[in-house]
């Protein structure tokens, strides 16, 4: 016993010696880069895929983790791979000697002995595995990944880097690639296909090798029974599932908005938007069967909002990104076109704002000439007297030419602003043909126009991207009260066949020469803005809003929902009267400058002046009957006045308009600017 006490005291110390040598072999492992360049990603709302991009080489790998893989995918893995992968340092010895004799046994390799973590340590490095350096590399650099990672993380890396055919690694890469879906819905099958491919990738890709890809996949389900991890009828149910034989293509949703998302933020790996991809889906489908049948040239786009959070929905720029014919790569939402009538709802909202009309003041449809412009009706007719309401959901332009001569071209301006829009004046001065559509506007600035409608006249920062901040308060853009009224207004505007009436607000537009096509409308959530026409902006015989884009309109409306939320009721200080009941100067609507027969005239500020750093604002009245109410933007700044000249405070810069009613009734107008 004595002579063995030394031989077990030098076997321990040379043991322990040994261990500490391996240990620092271990520590020294230089390991190769763990990172790798993943595909960019644009997610939705609710993070589900709307467009990847391929990394740098070509290759589709996209980001992954365990969580997000069904779990019954990881378990075959485990039980097919390396099912004492929780167990084993790195290398399993088990396996490695079970291998080492199944292969002395019949001189050849008859299973591997690799384990998971081998795998993923050739995977980083790209080696080799039928060479005994290359093996023995793997084992080392095995053993140091399990020192420095846990298990969770070098199975995502095997996730991530796995191959699966062609330019696919990783399992989510693979998943969308053979299946279109995540990988977290994975069945069975699908689970057991994605399990075989790593092994043998190009000899058992299914669009070219059905028949390997289905044995190797039927061996793995064979495997899973016997391991327990699937029962005899789940393995018959998977084993008659067909094997995909084409690969699909990633998911490309809102194209065009995912390019400008990745523009804005070249360096983010993720992107979410606020979109909803099966929203998106539907309505990219449904604009492609819209234009398919007038022609290549033809095109359109569209936008929807939620009016109460900002947040849009769905953003089609065309109806098929990779449609060279119609110009499919440019983004319609973004480009400038004439918006027709669909302006006019703001021009008559401001008149009702200001104190010049209301829905029920009769208006004159007929030629007039407002200097040297002489606007005409797109048919060619004139209605005669008619109500502000009717005149509207008429859309004649006489009477909004003479609203917005009223309010000057300028204050439209200021309140299209106010809205978020950017317009675009071909000669750089508005003028009165900016209510028929004289200038250049997007389909996002009408988006944001009519949004500010539906929201009570308050401008909404619409936004795609999620985590947006609130934007800064600005001033409306109407009253309550005028915003209520011409929604009150659209509601009635006769709605397409087959589409429920009075349900949705809208109005449509036509540009000059029938070169766009427009549709914007809203309900008590949603505003949606669709435009037609054709990229190069060339006219497209016969298009109308009302005939092209408004049934349009309400499918995008059916497919958001099939029961809409209802338009509010009216603010409480809304003024609900026919005409007979309107206070004077409200029954009739009289051209600026124009005076009723012996009525009062406003003699200074004469229509249309300039007052510079005025501290007062002297005002001399001719004609009429005394006593006189004088009103600025509606609202009363003298009354019962007997003298035939005033000085009024001045209430602070901007547009102003001044009216004047006498004892009679009778009004005269003149829009001044302070400054």
């Amino acid at each position: 016993m004595r002579r063995l006490l030394p031989l077990l005291v030098a076997a321990l110390f040379l043991g322990a010696a040994g261990r500490d040598a391996a240990d620092r072999w271990i520590a020294a492992t230089a390991l190769p880069p763990l990172a790798a360049d993943a595909s960019i990603e644009v997610l939705d709302r609710h993070a589900r895929l709307l467009r990847a991009y391929t990394v740098a080489d070509g290759r589709w790998r996209l980001a992954t983790s365990p969580d997000a893989v069904a779990p019954l995918y990881l378990r075959m893995l485990i039980a097919y791979e390396d099912k004492r992968f929780h167990a084993h340092p790195g290398i399993d010895l088990l396996a490695l000697t079970r291998a080492a004799g199944q292969a002395a046994r019949q001189g050849r390799i008859v299973s591997g002995g690799s384990t998971l973590t081998m795998q993923v340590a050739r995977l980083l490095e790209d080696g080799t595995t039928g060479q005994l350096p290359g093996k023995l590399r793997q084992m080392r650099v095995a053993l140091a990944l399990e020192r420095r990672l846990d298990k969770t993380q070098i199975l995502g890396l095997y996730l991530d880097r796995a191959p699966f055919g062609g330019n696919l690694e990783g399992v989510r890469a693979a998943s969308y690639a053979w299946f279109g879906k995540p990988p977290r819905r994975l069945t069975p099958a699908e689970a057991a296909l994605l399990v075989a491919l790593p092994q043998s990738p190009e000899t058992r890709r299914p669009d070219r090798h059905p028949a390997a890809a289905r044995a190797a996949r039927d061996r793995v389900l064979v495997r899973m029974q016997r391991a327990g991890v699937l029962s005899a009828e789940q393995v018959t149910t998977a084993a008659r599932a067909p094997i995909p034989t084409m690969r699909r293509s990633f998911p490309a949703l809102a194209a065009h908005l995912s390019d400008r998302a990745r523009a804005q933020a070249p360096m983010a790996p993720l992107h979410h938007l606020t979109l909803d991809a099966d929203l998106q889906s539907r309505l990219e489908t449904l604009l492609r069967d819209t234009v398919r049948p007038h022609g290549a040239p033809l095109t359109a786009a569209l936008i929807v909002a939620n009016h109460r959070s900002g947040a849009i929905l769905a953003h089609i720029g065309s109806p098929d990104f990779t449609d060279t014919a119609r110009g499919g790569f440019n983004d319609m939402t973004a480009a400038a076109r004439s918006p027709g009538s669909t302006l006019k709802p703001l021009v008559y909202g401001l008149a009702f704002a200001q104190g010049l009309a209301h829905p029920e003041t009769l208006l004159e449809d007929r030629p007039t000439a407002f200097g040297a412009y002489r606007p005409a009706n797109f048919d060619g007719l004139f209605g005669g007297t008619m109500t502000a309401r009717t005149a509207l959901q008429a859309s004649r332009n006489i009477p909004v030419v003479a609203l917005a001569q009223a309010l000057g071209p300028d204050r439209l301006m200021v309140h299209l602003r106010r809205a978020g829009a950017r317009p675009k004046l071909p000669q750089g001065v508005p003028g009165l043909a900016v209510a028929l559509g004289g200038l250049g506007l997007t389909l996002e600035d009408l988006t944001r126009l009519y949004a500010a409608i539906a929201n009570g006249g308050q401008a909404v920062p619409l936004h795609w991207r999620q985590g947006a901040g609130p934007a800064p308060a600005t001033a409306p853009v109407l009253t309550p009260e005028a915003a209520w009224q011409v929604a009150d207004i659209l509601r009635g505007v006769p709605a397409p066949p087959a589409a429920a009436q009075g349900r949705v607000a809208f109005k449509t537009g036509t540009s000059y020469g029938h070169r766009d096509a427009w549709a914007v409308g809203f309900d008590g959530a949603h505003v949606v803005a669709v435009w037609l026409g054709r990229a190069d902006g060339t006219p497209v015989p016969g298009a109308f809003g009302a005939d092209l884009a408004a049934p349009l309109l309400f499918q995008v409306f059916q497919r958001i929902a099939p029961v809409r939320t209802p338009l509010p009721p009216p603010p409480p200080g809304t003024l609900i009267a026919a005409n007979p009941d309107l206070p004077p100067p409200l029954r009739r609507f009289a051209t600026r400058g124009a005076a009723a027969p012996g009525g009062p005239r406003i003699a200074f500020p004469p229509d249309g002046a300039v007052l510079e750093d005025a501290a007062d604002l002297p005002v001399k009245l001719e004609g009429g009957t005394p006593p006189f109410t004088l009103l600025g933007d509606g609202a009363p700044l003298a009354t019962g006045l007997r003298m035939r000249q005033a000085t009024l405070p001045v209430p602070g810069p901007g547009y102003l308009s001044l009216s004047v009613i006498d004892a009679e009734g009778r009004a005269a107008r003149a829009a001044i600017t302070l400054r």
